[in-house]
């Protein structure tokens, strides 16, 4: 069972899961949007709204008893320090998994997010303590520590799926690569950016969805789990790495936006349990 099925990270883990052969229940709020995609006829859809599920008298069954889930779904995104994350996307997704989780579920894998790291720099291990510093990654956070504590009362294999930086096919338009793409096809011969001297841990999406599908499927290494590449690269040689391959030149305005006030300077993440798993 993937939620959050029709959104840029789970278009991707619903084709990871068909390629390898499963059946796939898919579930997302909005139905259009999932029936354009290319693998809609291919899955089980089942539409819902995680914060509207008063109705369901049983989860599990309302979803055909899945072995497994991968738990995609959180509104309000790219808005980092909206409380809505708090207040509202918090205690409708531990209303969910618990429900869930009780009624039988085993195989529960949950997206977490580097920004649970919050300020600290250089390689981020699983070991070191979450200090997030917004309102999305303290929800995300808050989360994690609920479902933890959740198996003292309930059996279940548990991975918190932390994800670090990707780009490719379906990703928002305001973010880095879908607007040098943008301005690559207007023939702009400048590209504003930052001044890029950030230090980052980027993966390919298709990349991060198959390496959430292996994380998902194993019961031999659990809890928090770094989705990575553990290959630290500056924001600007990142950009022009992308242009070689495309074969493009464009000036970069470097410094013209300011770095984000959310995140450090330099960090990526350590993927030594990652690598246990995917060898």
């Amino acid at each position: 069972m993937v939620t959050g099925a029709s959104g840029f990270i789970g278009n991707h883990v619903v084709r990871t899961l068909l390629q390898q052969g499963h059946t796939v229940i898919a579930s997302s709020t909005d139905i259009e949007k999932a029936s354009s995609a290319g693998w809609f006829s291919q899955v089980i859809y089942i539409p819902l709204e995680i914060g509207h599920i008063d109705k369901v008298e049983n989860l599990f069954e309302f979803f055909h008893r899945p072995d497994c889930l991968i738990h995609l779904a959180w509104a309000g995104l790219p808005n980092y320090k909206s409380a809505h994350h708090t207040k509202e996307n918090l205690p409708a997704h531990k209303y969910f998994l618990e429900k869930i989780i009780s009624e039988g579920l085993k195989n529960i894998n949950i997206i977490g997010t580097c920004f649970e790291y919050g300020m600290q720099e250089g390689a981020l291990t699983e070991e070191m303590v979450a200090a997030p510093d917004n309102q999305y990654a303290i929800a995300k956070n808050e989360l994690r520590l609920f479902i933890t504590n959740l198996q003292r009362q309930f059996q279940f294999d548990f991975k918190w799926l932390r994800l670090f930086y990707m780009y490719g096919s379906g990703q928002a338009s305001n973010s880095l690569i879908p607007q040098l793409d943008a301005a690559i096809k207007k023939g702009d011969q400048f590209f504003n950016m930052s001044g890029g001297e950030q230090i980052r841990d980027f993966l390919p999406v298709e990349t991060v969805a198959k390496y959430i599908v292996a994380a998902s499927l194993q019961s031999s290494i659990t809890g928090i789990v770094n989705i990575c590449s553990n290959q630290p690269i500056c924001v600007k040689d990142f950009v022009m790495n992308y242009l070689r391959q495309k074969k493009h030149f464009i000036h970069l305005n470097l410094g013209f936006y300011p770095y984000a006030d959310f995140e450090p300077m330099s960090f990526w993440g350590d993927n030594e349990k990652l690598k246990k798993i995917i060898r």
